[in-house]
């Protein structure tokens, strides 16, 4: 029996046999402004020629599966002969979904894995526990860990206590790396260039300028300077389709600080955009959302806790999902959480290697538990018993 491992999220599913390694996928469709009629999949956006303009259908809408037709034909690509040639009669699947998601929701997914797909066995799980699975694994002598998963849709905090998930301490910060992207789109638009319908090229830009201020008021008078004392101002070349495939950064050296550009480039030149964006994640009140910050947000969900609990999840915070990539954002938790946090309590934050793989990982190490098939529903459970099976049984 073979275990496929699909961390379902709402920008990329990652996807692969246990045995395997994984693949990351858009888990989306396509259209493009040249080719109106037809709809691409998932990874074949690598077949478009000119994704300037480029349409996004999404399955997810605020981190919740609500398209069904389109995560279908999302799916039906990952899993057919194009992807995977999984054999549903010999297949387990590991599946994740968003915390607290509607029954409604997750009555759909069963129906869809089992009725349609006629898969053997599903573990449907959140995102986390995977996290916290493998973080485990690696540290054997904790028995806590807060997981810190900042994606596309939102931000979620939730401390794990022996691979059980704290449900009175979860929290959600509305801010995930979809809400960046606009906001850049924004401010791009209103000071430079009109750039509202290229989200593929700007989350590519957020993607290669943006970074965690560590002190923001000083990087905004950095940003103000003018000439070469301004260190924060980089210029993006914006990529045309035919030439230039990719936009990047020019180098420092061959920046023209006065004056416009002799080469027929587009250029952005970006200056405290670069951290102002990212700093939405810190504080989100910036472009009034009324929320807390990632780092009080993570002190106040420890709060909530036991209090001899509590020295523990300070010293295992660990940094999951897209937006952790953002450089200096694991310093700026670490220094901002210390600020918060009674001295006598040691701090520590990890950032994985791969924060974007992390979870699915500790899928592939779950597959490989001895008491995996005590954790699965089977097929044979569900048509006996239809959906109750899987809510007694799955711990969401």
């Amino acid at each position: 029996m073979t275990t496929l491992v699909l961390d379902n999220g709402a920008y990329n599913a990652k996807i692969g046999y246990s045995h395997d390694s994984v693949s990351v996928i858009p888990n989306c469709q396509f259209r493009s402004k040249t080719a109106r009629l037809k709809t691409f999949t998932a990874n074949q956006i690598d077949e478009i020629k000119d994704p300037s303009g480029l349409f996004y259908i999404l399955p997810f809408q605020k981190g919740y599966l609500v398209n069904w037709d389109v995560q279908r034909q999302v799916w039906d690509y990952l899993f057919g002969k194009e992807m995977y040639q999984v054999d549903f009669l010999d297949t387990n699947i590991i599946i994740t979904e968003p915390y607290f998601n509607f029954t409604s929701i997750q009555e759909s997914m069963n129906e869809i894995l089992f009725e349609e797909y006629q898969f053997q066995a599903v573990l449907r799980v959140n995102a986390g526990a995977l996290s916290a699975h493998r973080y485990f694994r690696d540290n054997p002598s904790e028995l806590c860990c807060i997981i810190v998963d900042s994606g596309y849709s939102f931000t979620h905090i939730v401390p794990y206590c022996r691979s059980k998930k704290k449900k009175e301490a979860i929290i959600r910060i509305n801010v995930g790396g979809k809400l960046l992207t606009n906001h850049l789109k924004e401010i791009i638009s209103y000071r430079q260039l009109h750039v509202m319908d290229e989200t593929h090229v700007i989350n590519q830009v957020k993607e290669d300028v943006c970074y965690v201020s560590q002190d923001f008021y000083k990087d905004m008078d950095i940003a103000k300077l003018k000439g070469e004392d301004n260190t924060v101002m980089i210029d993006y070349v914006l990529p045309d389709f035919s030439t230039i495939k990719k936009g990047f950064c020019k180098p420092r050296e061959e920046m023209v600080l006065s004056g416009k550009y002799k080469s027929g480039e587009q250029i952005l030149r970006l200056a405290n955009e670069r951290f102002a964006v990212p700093e939405i994640l810190f504080n989100p009140s910036d472009i009034g959302i009324q929320e807390m910050g990632i780092p009080e947000a993570i002190v106040y969900s420890i709060q909530n806790l036991p209090e001899e609990m509590q020295p523990h999840f300070f010293k295992n915070i660990v940094l999951t999902g897209g937006n952790s990539l953002f450089p200096g954002f694991r310093e700026r938790v670490y220094s901002e959480v210390r600020c918060l946090t009674p001295t006598d309590y040691d701090v520590s934050v990890v950032l994985p290697e791969n924060p974007i793989t992390y979870s699915w990982e500790g899928g592939k190490l779950i597959s490989e538990n001895d008491d995996f098939e005590d954790m699965v529903v089977t097929r044979e459970d569900y048509e006996e018993n239809g959906h109750s099976v899987c809510e007694e049984k799955f711990d969401i």
